[in-house]
């Protein structure tokens, strides 16, 4: 990557015909990924950015980027109940493009463009629904939908494949998209934008930083039920056995499994309200990240190669899994542990 991303100089032809945008961001990544949308010139002139309301992550979040150099043009409209309805030819942005809300505007609005930014995984999901049959809907992988939510992900997928092959469609994302998807993505009508967080890496470091020489990232797979509980743990506790550890949770780790964490000699539990990619980007020579796969993984060692800092996947060890977790989501996972950004700043 440099510091122009493959694809932004493009995708600003068509954000120069759109004057506005409104954005609708669920989750803390989403929110930090409409910002750098925004300083792709992606979004037109004037971008509103509306965030669910009642959660603490997005708050902090909020909290977060009015301390910083937000691009001109971008206002932060605060928390909603729900997803606002987009006026007829204004430019639309999310990140949850299976989110049922999200959907159902779609089916009522008449947006001029939709930009889709980065929401972990489910990225990669949705690429490989527009990559493959029109007649598959917009579900979550490992989602039990009922006849009336199959009905609404079908129709929406055809509102977001017709948005595809009339130029209407934008994914932005700093995710590794192999070459063979993000081929038959775009040649379905996706405009496909990659990015490197230019936006971010041009902000000052975040103080104070956690001065442990090791920072491990928490993961959502506990939770999920995707590994096993004890042998993660026990992981840990050897990483904390090594030398001081701070550790990082991920925002939908349980509250009793941070306690266990918390309880390990070593090992500090932070406060991560806001993305580890705002929170750890001021890390400095010398420390490193360790984290399970994840789409994290991926940014950080974007953000933190200029620094030398070093970002390390841990690939998940065969026993580890649980029955739950399918070949498909083991193999996308391993995706973010291999994966070579190729920065050499």
């Amino acid at each position: 990557m440099n510091g122009s991303s493959p694809g932004v100089e493009e995708g600003r032809d068509h954000a120069r015909e759109q004057p506005s945008a409104v954005a609708w961001a669920e989750s803390p990544l989403q929110l930090l990924c409409v910002v750098e949308a925004c300083h792709a010139g992606l979004l037109g002139a004037h971008v509103r950015v509306m965030s669910r309301a009642g959660s603490r992550p997005l708050a902090a979040t909020r909290r977060e980027l009015a301390r910083l150099a937000l691009p001109a043009g971008l206002e932060q409209a605060g928390p909603a109940p729900g997803p606002p309805k987009p006026r007829r030819g204004v430019t639309w942005v999310i990140g949850d493009a299976f989110s049922g809300r999200v959907q159902a505007r779609w089916l009522t609005a008449l947006p001029g463009r939709i930009v889709v930014v980065d929401d972990g995984l489910a990225t990669i999901r949705l690429l490989e629904l527009l990559a493959g049959p029109p007649g598959r809907p917009l579900l979550r992988a490992r989602a039990a939908a009922g006849p009336l939510r199959s009905v609404l992900g079908a129709a929406a997928g055809l509102r977001l494949r017709a948005a595809a092959r009339s130029g209407r469609l934008t994914v932005f994302t700093a995710l590794p998209v192999p070459d063979d998807l993000g081929r038959a993505v775009r040649g379905r009508g996706t405009e496909l934008v990659v990015h490197d967080f230019a936006w971010l890496r041009a902000q000052p470091p975040r103080r104070p930083r956690p001065q442990e020489p090791t920072v491990v990232l928490g993961t959502s797979l506990v939770r999920n039920g995707l590994i096993h509980r004890d042998r993660y743990l026990a992981w840990l506790a050897g990483v904390g056995a090594a030398g001081p550890v701070a550790y990082f949770p991920h925002r939908r780790e349980d509250p009793g499994d941070l306690e266990r964490v918390g309880a390990q000699p070593g090992v500090t539990v932070y406060d991560a309200g806001v993305p580890a990619e705002m929170t750890l980007r001021g890390l400095d020579p010398g420390q490193r990240v360790l984290s399970l796969p994840s789409t994290a993984v991926t940014s950080l060692r974007v953000l933190l190669a200029s620094r030398g800092v070093t970002v390390e996947a841990v690939d998940v060890p065969d026993e580890w899994w649980t029955a739950q977790a399918a070949p498909s989501l083991r193999s996308h996972l391993s995706m973010f542990a291999h994966h070579d950004t190729g920065v050499t700043r």
